[in-house]
């Protein structure tokens, strides 16, 4: 039988509040169920969801992904260690993605600011008459994977 814990436990072995627990459970990443004294239960795996919840958002995960990732976790049962491969394998491309595009951001802050030109004229950033609103909305140089062509 799997034990329970109450919602003070879970926030202790996390780390949390009790008020995050709840704000977590409201926006469908945990659940939990009632006791006889109507008071919260939680299974242990709650901790490993947590625990993702943790990380992922220390690395700028919106909770939305998050929850978009935990709807392939089994509801009605623990997940095991192949259904968490399972998620793991499906995020991987997306942290791919947004690891590729973290270290363009970098690179492009560090030569735009690192040199100490401060010219207009030169920087790769900069968008005289708002040139690339005709490549589409938000940041096009940042997106684009061709910067070079990024005023054509």
């Amino acid at each position: 039988m799997e034990a329970e814990l109450s919602v003070g436990q879970v926030a202790k072995r996390c780390g949390i509040n009790v008020s995050a627990i709840h704000f977590y459970e409201q926006k469908g990443l945990i659940s939990s169920w009632r006791n006889q004294g109507n008071q919260r239960r939680y299974a242990r795996d709650v901790i490993r969801r947590i625990s993702l919840i943790k990380a992922a958002q220390q690395l700028g995960i919106a909770l939305d992904e998050i929850h978009l990732a935990f709807a392939s976790l089994p509801s009605g049962r623990t997940a095991t260690k192949e259904d968490w491969a399972d998620l793991s394998n499906a995020w991987k491309q997306s942290l791919t993605q947004r690891i590729i595009k973290m270290q363009k951001l970098k690179d492009l802050l560090e030569g735009c600011i690192g040199c100490g030109c401060l010219s207009m004229k030169n920087c790769p950033l900069y968008n005289p008459d708002d040139l690339l609103a005709k490549q589409g909305p938000g940041p096009v140089l940042l997106n684009n994977q061709d910067t070079e062509s990024r005023l054509d």
